[in-house]
């Protein structure tokens, strides 16, 4: 039997690739000549970079950038395995997860680091030494923006990339969203030209625009520390940055879907750096080669933290479910927990549900012994998937 293991990450507790080789273990105590093909993945935000490097035989990298406050980070980005592509998540250097609750404050945060992480990725695609210069079609940047602290519209990012943000007497602004309601101009002559040669992918998950009602600030900025005044105050300030971001490259994308995503981020990346947003699922999917893996099993097995409702909406195991399902194949799902609602991913193409959960027990409990109890999991449902087998 060969089974194709891809499941998200079960955040907090294990990684998408622990949470496969858990799986797998699984597998082989009831189907011993079971071979496992792991393919981790993810939806584009936290993991990404983990489950794209391992999916791929990738390498993971490490750079000392600027959190969202100013302090130094050490964050993960990784070059992929099987093609010129590299991926960097925005959480990873301007992520809500860096900063204590006190200290979220999104007036100040920028995405400086993201910038720098971006700017070192480019640098890797086309180092002559990999005799990348040589090739004809552009290399690949991912770039997952899920996850964010901040909310300055990306300005931070495309500072590291070569960018001047200018007040009305040509002074450069001060870090952070608050800032950008004194923009007068913005100066793009020094930008990075790697990246007009680099084909720039956003995994974006939300079709938010840059501002209004559903815009970065109201929608996402206070779960980043914004009072309802700062909502006001931040959603004005990324209007003004897209009047003069409009001036100055003569498109109109703030209500793009997407563009607030990751406070403005998004939309920054439209502007001033060629991107494209789109699906984080379908990035990962694509740059994991799962479509020609699910063809070669006989299984598939994927899972998540916790699956409800939300996950029949897209989610990363219902991506993997889409792509077994177009070519026949039996979908297992394997999560931590089910919610309300869960009965609906069986019409997006999951065949199964299995919980984690199988005894009334403490949350630490569970997160400490995640990986046995994964494993524990998937040989219950592989015993399941035995009986099926005797039937026929």
């Amino acid at each position: 039997m060969r089974v194709l293991i891809a499941p998200d990450s079960f955040k907090g507790s294990l990684s998408a690739l622990e949470a496969a080789q858990s799986m797998a273990r699984g597998v082989r105590s009831v189907f011993d000549n079971a071979v496992c093909d792991l393919a981790p993945i993810a939806d584009g935000g936290e993991g990404t970079v983990d489950a794209l490097t391992a999916a791929t035989g990738g390498e993971i990298r490490v750079a000392t950038v600027r959190g969202p406050l100013g302090k130094p980070v050490e964050a993960r980005w990784g070059l992929l395995g099987n093609s010129r592509a590299a991926v960097v998540e925005m959480a990873a250097a301007s992520g809500l997860p860096l900063l204590t609750l006190e200290e979220r404050d999104p007036l100040r945060a920028d995405t400086y680091g993201t910038g720098e992480l971006i700017r070192a990725a480019l640098a890797a695609l086309h180092d002559p030494a990999r005799g990348v210069d040589k090739a004809e079609d552009k290399p690949t940047l991912i770039i997952g923006i899920g996850g964010s602290a901040t909310n300055d519209a990306g300005s931070g990012a495309l500072r590291a990339l070569g960018l001047r943000f200018l007040d009305a007497s040509g002074k450069e602004l001060e870090p952070g969203g608050a800032a950008l309601a004194g923009l007068a101009r913005i100066d793009s002559t020094g930008i990075d030209p790697l990246l007009a040669q680099t084909r720039i992918r956003v995994a974006c998950d939300v079709d938010n625009p840059l501002t209004g009602e559903r815009g970065a600030s109201a929608v996402f900025g206070p779960q980043k520390g914004a009072t309802p005044e700062m909502v006001r105050q931040l959603d004005a300030a990324l209007t003004r940055f897209a009047e003069v971001a409009r001036e100055s490259t003569g498109k109109d994308l703030a209500a793009t879907p997407g563009a607030g995503a990751a406070g403005g981020l998004g939309a920054g990346l439209l502007f001033f750096a060629g991107a494209k947003l789109e699906p984080g699922i379908a990035i990962v999917l694509e740059a994991t080669g799962l479509a020609a893996r699910a063809g070669n099993a006989d299984l598939v097995i994927t899972g998540e933290g916790r699956s409800d409702v939300q996950t029949a909406y897209g989610k990363a195991p219902v991506g993997v479910a889409k792509i077994a399902k177009q070519h026949g194949k039996p979908v297992i799902c394997i999560s931590g927990a089910l919610g309300p609602g869960v009965e609906a991913v069986y019409d997006q193409g999951i065949d199964a549900l299995a919980a984690v959960v199988s005894s009334i027990d403490s949350l630490e409990h569970y997160m400490e012994h995640a990986g046995v109890l994964l494993e524990n999991a998937a040989a219950r449902a592989c015993r399941m998937v035995r009986v099926g087998m005797r039937l026929d």
